[in-house]
């Protein structure tokens, strides 16, 4: 146990201490809300907290707050699963960025904590045990490494697959040694419920781990001993290096490894039925996942173009930030002594070619199309293209223990790691990631890191514990000196380089008290209006458009896009609009308008102030005529509002356009709206403040804004002042008349639902006797949606313009409907049938535990799962002396 308490402890203070030499929030002033981080997974923590104490309208199928209604289930699954998202429970509601850091830096510290304690069971030749300081240190260098500072702590949820490499690597060492039948597969299941996506990734490298340790280990020792037992060749000698092997232990090992085909057999089927089962346990969730993936709005194909040579190679190096590279630093001493493996005589050969080859091999698969897909699913991801990473990061620490484990690497083999070192740190002089603090940093920890070596290497010759305890100070400074200013630095350039979000303040406070003080959900939605960052109903309250996601359905993403709303994300995070077209289309009655009081800075929390308008609207619930209208072309918004408003509002004038103004004839008082997606520039109404359009497609879509009131003498000019040729839709200005709104909202509201009311994931609307033609509800159309009018078995939602709609026969009176993520139902009979599975794996251990003695006393361990440690020290000492051949 000290090794994983060591690196969790040095892993936690060395965070720590990045983000207050950052000036980070909580530890600074500075936000640390950057690209995702503020954007989704502070308010889907926010939003967990509320669900988790019962706070929130929906359930865990249906989430009513986002994208005017959104499936939950894979949320969950994909953002908020791991058993560490629970403990936001204990923070207060306005402190979500704390809560968020803890967990971050809590899961952080369980990556080292489990990394350590995988390297420690890879025990040196003879030993019960190993150099518990080095497994500390190495599996703090793994939790710290440059992916965990560059991606994994803006992206929380990979972190999950930070802790899973290690523990699926220990799963692996069981399923090889025939131990733990449950507790493995529980393991496998708790990593892929936790996260998924990078458990896929951890469980790829676990298999590479255990292809190696197959082929490298001895076979003989089925209770785990651990690799390392063969790590001394036949010039391995005791001396300065400090090795224990011999060479009879080197020939020993080398039989052994070339033999026993059949033991390895059984250890990769019980590998593969472990995974198995863990992966058919976390079914329910990982299928629901997979089946919203097919249904979420599509990213642009991604091409994959691997990075240079330069760029690669610069990424071992401290101080170095960017997605588009893969983030390799693990530390100059850990990479340092990771180095020494391939000149390591006092290691058994297979064991340097076979560890050496996998970590080249792996570093050569991130480079390598076919392999990039391998590594992520089939599926090129659209930015960030090396997720995997830290499964490489993993594997270099775990040859540095093995290099380091059984002693001090001897000079020839730190004079070999040095050039290597070396000459990496020379072919990164071209990389664009390089910075200023880049090789400074590394050279200090390089010199500090060998001369703990020589003190290491003369403690051989004169035993005096103050070398011992001077090399380890060196060591250690080395290591977290390098990685918590790295960390920093790496941070800053994070603010600076990518979009960010302000920490949560009296503005984003001031809103949340309006939202509570005026929600009337299922009467009418309240809608929070836009912030800073994104997600505003799950943070702060209310039913708005707002939604970042990535599980956002095409039918929603489309159908907003059709009705003149805008999108970041390529699509898959809608942004609010505020029109009152669409406010009567999905019962916006009350919308907050808010402003910051000062500019959004990064190093304060902003102040602002905010009011709710009230206006009324009709019933989530509108009855329509059946007989559709035609459809118009998809390029004008405004006669896709009035299509599904069921009245026509707009004047749509012809439009002409010279050089960069348009002009336009609209009936004098109507109000001005101007839709461009994908302008880039402003526009404004002569004599009007401009109006600012981000489009920049694929990945922004611009809202529709209104510029303005039609003059008296019904004359539109429009002002363009583009950032890039504008694009222009067909019909691009619409010329609102409030009076035919009105009545068209008094319409759907006398003719709408009565009452509406919500449980969960149902819908129930009361109708007047009667209705006929089609029941609206005002909530996008998702698969899993299924509506029954009146006492009708529920069936497959049908959609009218991208909402639910529900046939009417004028002799009902109520409509239901309700949510089932699709994908809930396979994964709940794979879930069962995979627990049915582990009950009989655990009576059939439970079995063979029982049996008359016969079998060995190692064999019955095989299964009762005791640990390998349970064996007295006699034993230990007869298991190595029979290992060595004394």
């Amino acid at each position: 146990m000290l090794a994983p308490a060591g690196a969790g402890l040095l892993t936690a203070l060395v965070f720590v201490l990045a983000t207050a030499l950052a000036r980070s929030h909580p530890l600074g002033p500075y936000t640390r809300n950057v690209v995702d981080l503020g954007q989704q997974y502070l308010p889907y923590h926010a939003y967990w907290r509320a669900f988790l104490l019962g706070d929130t309208h929906g359930d865990a199928f249906l989430n009513w707050n986002s994208g005017f209604g959104a499936g939950f289930l894979g949320d969950i699954g994909t953002y908020l699963s791991s058993p560490f998202s629970l403990l936001v429970v204990l923070f207060p509601a306005d402190r979500p960025e704390l809560a968020l850091y803890v967990i971050t830096a809590l899961k952080i510290t369980a990556a080292g904590a489990a990394m350590a304690a995988l390297l420690i069971r890879l025990r040196p030749a003879g030993r019960s045990g190993g150099p518990w300081p080095l497994a500390a240190l190495l599996g703090a260098a793994y939790a710290l490494s440059g992916w965990t500072f560059n991606h994994g702590a803006s992206v929380p949820m990979w972190l999950d697959g930070l802790i899973a490499f290690p523990l699926l690597c220990l799963v692996a060492e069981w399923a090889r040694a025939g131990r733990r039948p449950v507790l493995g597969p529980l393991v496998v299941a708790v990593a892929w419920i936790a996260n998924f996506y990078t458990a896929y990734m951890a469980t790829l490298g676990a298999a590479l781990f255990l292809a190696v340790r197959l082929l490298t280990a001895d076979t003989a020792d089925t209770s785990g001993a651990a690799d390392t037992a063969d790590t001394a060749d036949t010039s391995g000698t005791s001396g300065t290096s400090g090795t224990s092997g011999t060479s009879g232990t080197a020939s020993t090992a080398s039989t052994a490894g070339t033999s026993g085909v059949r033991p390895r057999l059984a250890a990769l089927l019980r590998a593969v039925w472990t995974v198995g089962l863990g992966v058919g346990l976390a079914a329910p969730l990982v299928l629901v996942v997979f089946s919203g993936t097919k249904y979420a709005d599509p990213t642009p194909e991604s091409v994959f173009a691997p990075a240079s040579w330069a760029e690669l190679f610069g990424r071992f190096l401290p101080a170095t930030a960017n997605v588009q590279t893969p983030a390799l630093f693990i530390g100059t001493p850990a990479l340092l002594l990771a180095l020494t493996l391939p000149f390591n005589r006092a290691v058994a050969p297979r064991v340097r070619y076979g560890w050496t080859a996998l970590v080249v091999l792996v570093t050569l698969s991130l480079q390598w199309g076919p392999t990039h897909l391998l590594w992520h699913a089939g599926a090129s991801p659209n930015g960030n293209p090396y997720r995997q990473t830290f499964v490489l990061c993993g594997l270099l620490l775990v040859a540095a223990w093995l290099s380091g484990a059984p002693g001090v690497p001897r000079p020839a083999a730190l004079l070999g790691a040095a050039a290597l070192l070396g000459a990496l740190a020379l072919a990164a002089r071209a990389g664009t990631d390089i910075d200023a603090w880049t090789y400074p940093v590394a050279g200090a920890a390089l010199l500090l890191a060998v001369v703990a070596a020589l003190l290491l290497l003369l403690r051989g010759r004169v035993r005096t514990p103050a070398l011992a305890a001077g090399a380890a100070a060196l060591l250690l400074t080395a290591q977290a000196g390098e990685a918590a200013l790295g960390g920093a630095r790496v941070e800053r350039q994070q603010r600076a380089d990518v979009a960010w979000s302000p920490r949560i303040g009296d503005w984003q406070r001031a809103v949340g008290t309006e939202v509570t003080r005026a929600d009337a959900w299922p009467a009418h939605r309240t809608d929070p209006g836009p912030l800073p960052g994104g997600n505003e109903p799950l943070l702060l309250g209310g039913e708005g458009a707002d939604a970042y996601s990535s599980l956002t359905t095409e039918n929603t993403s489309r159908t907003l896009d059709s009705l003149g709303f805008g999108h970041y994300a390529k699509g898959r995070h809608p942004e609010t609009l505020d029109n009152p077209v669409t406010d009567a289309i999905f019962s916006i009655g009350t919308r907050i308008r808010s402003e910051a009081a000062e500019p959004v800075r990064q190093d304060a929390a902003p102040r602002g102030t905010a009011t709710a308008t009230t206006t009324p609207v009709p019933p989530l619930v509108t009855v329509h005529p059946g007989r559709p209208a035609a459809v118009d072309p998809a390029d004008s918004a405004f006669r896709n509002q009035e299509l599904l408003l069921g009245s026509s509002v707009y004047a749509l004038p012809a439009v002409r356009r010279t050089g960069t103004t348009l002009t336009a004839r609209c009936p004098a008082g109507a109000e001005v709206w101007f839709w461009a997606p994908e302008y880039h520039g402003t526009a404004a109404l002569d004599g009007a403040a401009p109006a600012d359009y981000d489009g920049r497609p694929p990945a922004v879509r611009a809202p529709m804004r209104a510029l303005g009131t039609v003059p008296a003498g019904g004359e539109v000019r429009i002002r363009l002042v583009p950032e890039r040729k504008p694009a222009l839709p067909g019909q691009s200005v619409g010329c609102l008349d409030r009076a035919r709104l009105a009545a068209a909202v008094t319409r759907l509201t006398a003719t709408g639902a009565t009452r509406v009311t919500t449980t969960g994931h149902t819908l129930t609307a009361e109708l007047p006797p009667g209705s006929t033609g089609l029941a609206v509800v005002a909530v996008p159309r998702a698969t899993g949606w299924r509506c029954a009018a009146g006492d009708a078995e529920p069936v497959s939602a049908r959609s009218h313009r991208g909402l639910l709609a529900v046939p009417l026969d004028g002799r009902v009176t109520r409509v239901s409907c309700s949510f089932r993520p699709p994908g809930v139902r396979l994964g709940a009979a794979a879930g069962v049938a995979a627990l049915l599975a582990l009950a009989g794996t655990a009576l059939l251990a439970r079995r063979r535990a029982r049996r008359p003695e016969g079998g060995s006393h190692e064999g019955r361990q095989e299964f009762t799962g005791r640990p390998h440690e349970a064996r007295s020290r006699a034993q230990d000492a007869d298991y190595a002396a029979r290992r060595t051949g004394a």
